[in-house]
């Protein structure tokens, strides 16, 4: 298909070397069917799990099929050079999730490339990324955070004085994403093998309280410079499940997001509106809260490219205010556009 004067080109960045590889391709394939090909041309180029960026063959599947997880495989490789030139792309969107992908470092390459793109630039992509330094930044501005330590692979011994800090625990990746690599602990003798879990994912740990509470999400648009708080989205949890991990997001069925109708609205749609300003997020993110029984608001998590499909609470939080699937991705590719592609600027 030939590019109209019309039609930006666009690519559609997918896969890439994280945990979350496979999420990024549900998410890919969920723009690439609604995308408005009035106003875009896209374009899939994929990451495979080596590091290979790849054009996928015509038959590569971007969705869930027969309950089998979509992944890049093969295609003829590309390199981000011979890309530019071959495609001259006007803007890529990048919907990687996760190490490489979500965390500065393939901004940093399309920084150099002088390409645009969608989402955060290097630092808020990195910041937001590494849990114990977005932790800091948020206390900073005045957002309540839970308690926790963080332990380093080089510091890793076996055991750990967990100090004050009172079970059960969350013991999570630091750079982790989808709750890959999350376990919660109840009780110290299960804690070294949940810390050893999860620096299969990450040379860094966190350990956190457990906090009792409703597991609030909103969603951060930025529209024409400024960042626009979406309607609430309470997650509700099948109670077979203990939390909020992998496969309740995302193979189960069973996982509900509702409105909530008795929060203090205003409150947590200005936190999160805080928390994308303290971390300098651009284009969208997903903020992360949780609302204890005490009426404490502790926000959990800034995700700088959330999930992305069509049924993804992002575009779920949006639709409750007017802006479908379709809309949201224009408004996220016209914000990047209308950004200057220098690190100066």
């Amino acid at each position: 298909m030939t590019t109209t004067a019309m039609q930006k080109k666009v690519i559609i960045l997918c896969g890439g070397q994280s945990s979350e590889h496979e999420i990024s391709c549900i998410s890919a394939g969920g723009v690439l069917r609604e995308i408005d090909r009035t106003l875009f041309d896209p374009v899939v180029i994929g990451i495979t799990k080596s590091g290979e960026w790849v054009l996928p063959l015509p038959d590569q599947m971007l969705e869930i099929h027969n309950g089998v997880l979509p992944e890049i495989k093969s295609g003829t490789p590309i390199g981000i050079s011979e890309l530019i030139e071959k495609f001259a792309p006007d803007v890529i969107f990048p919907l990687l999730h996760g190490p490489y992908g979500e965390d500065g470092t393939i901004q940093g390459l399309l920084e150099m490339a002088g390409v645009r793109y969608v989402g955060s630039g290097v630092l808020a992509s990195a910041v937001a990324m590494d849990k114990s330094f977005a932790k800091p930044i948020f206390a900073a501005h005045g957002l309540k955070v839970a308690p926790g330590i963080v332990i380093h692979q080089r510091d890793w011994h076996g055991a750990i004085d967990t100090g004050d800090l009172s079970f059960p625990l969350f013991v999570k990746p630091a750079r982790g994403g989808s709750s890959r690599g999350t376990t919660k602990v109840k009780s110290a003798e299960n804690l070294a093998a949940a810390i050893d879990e999860a620096l299969t994912f990450d040379t860094k740990v966190m350990v956190e309280e457990a906090i009792v509470g409703r597991e609030i999400e909103c969603a951060v648009l930025q529209i024409d410079g400024v960042a626009h708080a979406s309607p609430l989205g309470e997650i509700s949890l099948d109670p077979r499940f203990e939390f909020y991990d992998f496969e309740a997001k995302y193979l189960d069925g069973s996982t509900k997001v509702i409105s909530p109708t008795d929060l203090p609205t205003d409150l947590i749609r200005s936190a999160a509106v805080t928390a994308f300003n303290a971390l300098g997020c651009e284009g969208l993110a997903r903020v992360d809260f949780f609302f204890s029984g005490a009426g404490e608001l502790i926000i959990n998590e800034i995700n700088t490219m959330p999930g992305f499909t069509s049924t993804s609470v992002f575009p779920k939080l949006w639709s409750e205010a007017g802006r479908n699937y379709q809309t949201l991705i224009t408004n996220l590719l016209e914000s990047a556009l209308s950004r200057s592609a220098s690190v100066t600027r």
